[in-house]
């Protein structure tokens, strides 16, 4: 009876879509209607911002609030069942494929739209469906002030059906077509509030970079289908070993399509240098900044360059890439993180800095302990964000943390449960951030694919976002009262919608990484082995190398580590709470600096001026010399010289009989003529 649910694996993304389905009938239906009649009256607008907005409740609004998370729910049901009856295959035959139906097919070419279950896809589809619960639930609390109630959980629901696409499908094609899909829902959930420029602008940045990510993705995938004459993952990956040795498969060509799938990578996983749209992308409601920007779209990149780590394995100059990005962004996100002020963003550049991890595993080989940060990070971010949340919701939409403090006492479940995230992503002993974070360290110096300057910057980036992190906690929980009176007189704690979710994502955050306690802690990695079978061909390319090393090496560096991250802790205390006048005294030494790290580097200026407004004077000018002069001048020009002709062909309609009879005349003589002309 386990075994056969495999057969319903089908369940797990149609039933966000029939969601997506009901919910898209009571927003054009029932909703739509009621919108269209306030904003008639003058009663319009999407509360943005307003966190304590009241209105009549239409009654459709409570089916909203159950179908929106029980959809995704049951999906989380249905997953957890496929996945304990995959689990009770032997290793070898954790594989199961579906075939929905015949899809695209041309001559010998066939790519079905099937569902594919292995270790991999298992754990992704237990962090988007679990995970996507408890914020869908924490949604409700979080946006019942919202008329557009049901288009927001349409667009929920969509992006969840999307995700479960991208990591359940069983070739490329399918998954360009669910990571095409998150995209889109990206951009509408980041526009939610449409009539707010700030997130319309900010949809449409994250939309347009994300398309030059793609880009690089779909030639990837037509350089796949050139050299193995197929897009299937089985077939592609048992093709492989075949193809190398005949040397069609050669280094430069796994190394091309490597690349390519890592530009899309970039956009969607938001790395150097398509990182430039997320930290915007909080201009969407919170709780989408948990799900998209934290959980799930983000990690879509990851999950893409783990899927295909035999491809990786076989062009080291990619794999460096990877490692060299990674390892980059992770630290150069983290400084940005230290003098932002708004809650979100800090939590943002923390996204962007924590996904570098992520590829540094993978660019070391160490695929499963990408995976492994992947997981644990969708847990303590997606608490944090929910955290930042409820602060937010608290005071009535503030999110500058110079205007928050004395928080802790007033928001007691929402200050320990962001407490306890916060201790995990920045790698304290026993929390889940520390075995994920501490293992990808350990492989980037270990790995035969990694080297100690790897190493140095990764622990460098969790020294700093320790001390960021604790900033955010120090500037929003503790010291004085810095919030506008106002606002202080209506703080209270979230309602249970919202509290309840973040209890169980701080359970996840504390016990989330103890599957995967290494050997050296006494402990056995069960993560990776349960992924064995997927990255079996990577683990010698991973452990290459750190076979000779020690353990005493190895808790060597798990202490420097740890120490690194206390000092960062220890720093924030020190600047935050016993001496608060400091950061300000630091910033006036050096202002260059300061402005510098505060502005984001200048990034977005720097693109603005040598990429979009160099395409959009070119635009200008291709309108103005060749749209306007060329091509109107053409259409123009023959519109002209009709005009003209029929002016005086017009002139030879004179109304005057005796003139038509010449001219029948004069054309009979020329037709004469010209018969009888020799």
């Amino acid at each position: 009876m386990v075994g056969g649910i495999l057969q319903y694996l089908w369940l797990v993304p149609a039933l966000p879509l029939l969601g997506v389905i009901v919910n898209s009938a009571i927003a054009l239906f029932a909703e739509r209607p009621v919108l269209l009649r306030e904003n008639a009256h003058g009663e319009g607008g999407h509360g943005a911002g307003d966190a304590h907005g009241h209105h009549a409740s239409p009654p459709y609004r409570k089916l909203v609030a159950f179908l929106g998370p029980a959809v995704v729910g049951a999906s989380f049901a249905v997953s957890v069942l496929a996945v304990l009856a995959l689990a009770a295959r032997p290793a070898h035959d954790r594989l199961f494929v579906q075939v929905l139906f015949p899809w695209v097919q041309a001559g010998t070419f066939q790519a079905p739209a099937a569902l594919q279950l292995d270790p991999l896809s298992a754990v992704m589809i237990l962090v988007v469906t679990g995970v996507g619960f408890l914020i869908h639930v924490y949604s409700v609390g979080y946006m019942s002030h919202e008329k557009a109630f049901a288009r927001y959980f349409v667009y929920l629901n969509l992006f969840t059906f999307a995700m479960l696409l991208l990591v359940l499908g069983s070739n490329f094609l399918v998954m360009f077509v669910g990571w095409e899909g998150v995209g889109l829902c990206s951009y509408l959930l980041i526009g939610y509030w449409y009539e707010k420029k700030s997130a319309a602008d900010a949809g449409k940045k994250a939309f347009v970079v994300n398309r030059v990510g793609d880009f690089g993705f779909l030639v990837a995938i037509f350089l796949i289908f050139w050299t193995f004459g197929s897009v299937d993952y089985t077939e592609v990956f048992a093709r492989i070993p075949v193809l190398s040795e005949r040397g069609v498969l050669t280094t430069g060509i796994a190394t091309a399509i490597t690349l390519l799938l890592f530009v899309g990578a970039t956009g969607k996983s938001a790395q150097i240098p398509l990182y430039v749209w997320l930290p915007d992308a909080m201009e969407g409601p919170t709780p989408v900044s948990a799900l998209i920007h934290a959980a799930t779209m983000v990690t879509a990149g990851v999950y893409m360059v783990a899927r295909t780590s035999a491809l990786y394995l076989l062009a080291p100059t990619s794999m460096a890439v990877v490692a060299v990005v990674g390892a980059a962004t992770a630290i150069f996100s983290a400084t940005i993180g230290i003098t932002q002020n708004d809650i979100k963003r800090v939590l943002a550049y923390s996204t962007v800095s924590q996904l570098g991890y992520m590829f540094l595993a993978c660019g070391v080989g160490a695929f499963a302990a990408g995976i492994f940060h992947l997981m644990t990070h969708a847990f303590f971010k997606a608490l944090l964000f929910l955290g930042s949340g409820s602060v937010i919701h608290a005071l009535s939409g503030e999110q500058d943390m110079r205007k928050m403090g004395s928080l802790k006492k007033r928001l007691p479940v929402t200050f320990t449960t962001m407490f306890i995230a916060t201790l995990a992503i920045s790698g304290i002993p026993g929390l889940s951030g520390f075995f994920s974070k501490d293992e990808i360290l350990w492989k980037s110096f270990s790995s035969g694919h990694g080297h100690a300057a790897l190493w140095a910057v990764g622990t460098a980036a969790a020294g700093i976002t320790a001390f960021y992190m604790f900033r955010l906690v120090f500037l929003t929980f503790f010291g004085d009262s810095r919030m506008d009176p106002d606002v202080e007189r209506h703080v209270h704690e979230s309602p249970y919608s919202m509290t309840v979710p973040l209890m169980l994502l701080a359970v996840l955050s504390v016990a989330g990484g103890w599957i995967g306690i290494p050997e050296a802690l006494g402990g056995h990695n069960y993560f990776e082995a349960w992924l064995a079978p997927v990255f079996g061909h990577g683990t010698e390319g991973a452990a290459h190398g750190g076979g000779h090393h020690s353990l005493a090496l190895e808790y060597l560096l798990m202490a420097g580590s740890v120490g690194v991250a206390l000092c960062g802790i220890g720093l924030a205390w020190y600047l935050y709470r016993a001496r608060p006048g400091v950061p300000k005294e630091i910033a006036g030494r050096v202002p260059g600096l300061y402005d510098v790290v505060l502005n984001k580097y200048y990034v977005d200026e720097i693109y603005d001026a040598a990429i979009v407004r160099r395409i959009v004077n070119g635009s200008v000018w291709l309108w103005e010399a060749f749209d306007a002069t060329f091509i109107d001048g053409i259409v123009n020009g023959v519109g002209a010289l009709v005009r003209g002709a029929g002016e005086r062909a017009r002139r030879l309609q004179t109304g005057v009989v005796g003139s038509y009879a010449l001219s029948l005349l004069l054309g009979a003589v020329i037709v004469v003529g010209f018969l009888i002309w020799p």
